[in-house]
């Protein structure tokens, strides 16, 4: 700075102070200060309620964190710990069983000591396809008492993309429960080994873990130290595009998110979780199962969610916490209402994908004294909470504090190739208030909560990272998903990037639809996109078929959908088109298609709607009937 511009910061200053006097100069200036900044004044004391709490949370679940990574305290540890504390406390009820902190450490022992004697080493990776059930959670601990990995798979996959994951882990054994083997029989070229663990063994080849389990030992079978940073679990997620991909999860990353379920809830012994939700996924495999190995918190397991039930069940166990997935709350809503819906002791419920349009609805009707909506990510490290219940947001960052304080950011993109804006510098832009834009996480190695162990498959995990954001050498984790955040701090999902969408609480890849689709059409052109049906939660599958000879039979077509792809992937939407437009590089052109939607007034084409076991024509007042919410999805 030279002496000109100096003097140009220094003399109002000095002739306020020589007319006005010290103190009265500091008074003019911090009045002018208020003045000027006054919308940012009030907006940072009308959100300090929110932001202190969230401080505390987030500064209490990083010192516990390291913590942890510090002493080495892996979730067999953690289990340990609590095991000494209350060894005949229930923590898992499931239908009319009760399995005590001693049941699931005898159980999980004679697992891990089972595979230990097989000749199952640390590294080695065994695939878990089961329904819902205490034995879930006790297969992969009793692995993880002796090293092995366990990769959970989807139990509604089946054929190729359930071979896929298989492959995509190396697996070398597979544990499925007696309700999926018809899956798993169907299965063609898997060389891996196979355990039945539950019901009658009726195949030579399948190794029969129930008989096996009757004389094994309940000793402990951990033969050598298990690290914080070793994998625990791989947990598939369908990504942006393609098969379903294993995303890592350590032990670090595990004990992190049943922490961080602890503290956003502030978990008491006395508290009873109600987990409906898949075990396969990382909410109800990792939020909603580890306080009970960790903590000792009783938790509720059910094998497939049921509208009707939930809330009858919650009276029935007591419970204090439940869990959800929007779709689960919109199911819940469109039952009939009952004096019991109103008579349960919830006192949170928490979750992800509550659409703004129930919300409302959702907490009158219930009476559920508060929703803590959360956003993450199974491989990312972008995990953030809506602690003060406002609709619609899925979190928020404190406005107290500056923004490049905090570890997440809403960054600037290009439409169009939805690759970041940079300045002159090379570095990204943070979005401005209600700007859209990607939602990214600072990377950091030793900070479990700052750490991204990507796939797998390495290739996936580079492209989940951009680099040289903020300064020159950094990186971030790329959630793949568009965020708006407000002048208050609060966070709103805009939309998700790639060929994915997610319907009924999964993500579907169009890819692995497609390829579908084309093969049971006759091996047809077609492409596989999702369209808003009205207020409901995520998009729902619309497929576009070119069949100018109508030879499609839509029984068998329909027919052949079910057998091959699990029901949420199923198209519900079905354009039936004469030719389809494609790029320069031979690319199908599903832009227009999808902003098209399935809208018979807007689509030239003959459009279907899956209605029972075929799909019938779509018309105007069926159109409207759907959007309005008077058909069953």
């Amino acid at each position: 700075m030279n002496l000109g511009n100096l003097a140009f910061f220094l003399i109002p200053p000095a002739i306020l102070i020589y007319f006005l006097g010290f103190f009265w100069t500091i008074l003019v200036t911090i009045t002018c200060a208020l003045i000027y900044f006054r919308r940012r004044v009030y907006i940072i004391i009308k959100t300090f309620p929110r932001d202190v709490r969230f401080i505390r949370s987030m500064g209490r679940l990083i010192v516990t964190s390291k913590k942890c990574t510090k002493q080495n305290l892996t979730i067999v540890t953690l289990f340990k710990r609590q095991l000494e504390k209350t060894p005949d406390k229930a923590i898992y009820l499931f239908e009319d069983q009760v399995w005590t902190m001693r049941d699931v450490e005898n159980y999980s022992n004679k697992i891990g000591n089972i595979f230990k004697e097989a000749g199952f080493q640390k590294g080695d990776v065994v695939a878990l396809f089961m329904t819902n059930r205490p034995e879930f959670i006790c297969i992969w601990l009793g692995l993880a008492k002796i090293g092995v990995i366990t990769a959970l798979i989807n139990s509604n996959l089946k054929g190729s993309p359930l071979k896929h994951c298989l492959d995509a882990a190396s697996c070398k054994a597979m544990i499925f429960s007696d309700d999926l083997s018809e899956m798993v029989f169907d299965l063609e070229s898997v060389t891996v080994d196979m355990y039945q663990a539950s019901g009658t063994v009726k195949d030579d080849k399948v190794k029969n873990l129930v008989q096996m389990m009757e004389n094994a030992p309940t000793t402990n079978p951990v033969s050598h130290e298990i690290s914080i940073h070793d994998k625990l679990l791989y947990i598939y997620t369908s990504g942006t595009t393609g098969l379903p991909k294993a995303a890592v999860m350590p032990h670090s990353r595990f004990v992190l998110a049943t922490l961080a379920m602890i503290s956003l809830l502030d978990l008491q012994d006395d508290d009873i979780i109600y987990n409906p939700l898949p075990l396969y996924h990382t909410a109800g495999g990792t939020l909603g199962a580890g306080p009970a190995l960790s903590h000792g918190i009783k938790t509720v397991l059910r094998k497939k969610f049921s509208a009707s039930s939930y809330i009858t069940d919650c009276i029935k166990y007591k419970a204090t916490i439940g869990q959800y997935i929007g779709e689960m709350c919109r199911y819940m809503l469109a039952t009939i209402p009952k004096p019991e819906d109103t008579q349960h002791t919830l006192r949170n419920m928490i979750g992800n994908g509550l659409r703004p349009a129930i919300w409302s609805a959702f907490v009158r009707r219930f009476q559920i004294p508060r929703i803590t909506e959360v956003y993450g990510a199974t491989e990312g490290n972008v995990n953030i909470a809506n602690l003060d219940g406002t609709i619609g947001a899925v979190g928020s960052l404190p406005q107290c504090l500056p923004a490049f304080l905090f570890p997440v950011a809403i960054i600037k993109i290009d439409p169009e190739t939805m690759k970041p804006v940079r300045n002159k510098d090379g570095l990204c832009i943070r979005s401005k208030a209600n700007e859209p834009g990607m939602f990214v996480g600072q990377i950091k190695k030793n900070d479990p909560s700052r750490e991204f162990h990507g796939y797998v498959d390495k290739k996936a995990s580079e492209n989940k990272i951009w680099h040289d954001v903020f300064h020159k050498g950094d990186s971030v984790f790329v959630s793949g998903d568009l965020m708006v955040m407000d002048e208050y701090g609060y966070i709103f999902f805009k939309d998700r990037t790639g060929d994915t969408y997610r319907w009924k609480g999964e993500n579907v890849a169009t890819s692995e639809v497609e390829a579908v689709v084309s093969a049971v059409a006759g091996l047809k052109d077609c492409t596989v996109y999702g369209v808003q049906v009205g207020e409901l939660e995520g998009k729902a599958g619309m497929a576009a078929v070119v069949d100018p000879g109508n030879e499609l039979d839509m029984p068998k077509f329909a027919l052949a959908l079910d057998k091959a792809l699990p029901q949420y992937a199923r198209p519900l939407f079905l354009r039936v088109l004469s030719a389809m437009e494609l790029t320069g590089t031979f690319k199908l052109m599903k832009g227009q298609l999808q902003r098209q939607g399935f809208n018979p007034d807007d689509v030239p084409d003959k459009l279907y709607f899956r209605q029972g076991s075929t799909y019938v024509p779509l018309d105007k007042h069926m159109y409207s009937s759907i959007v309005a919410g008077d058909m069953k999805l």
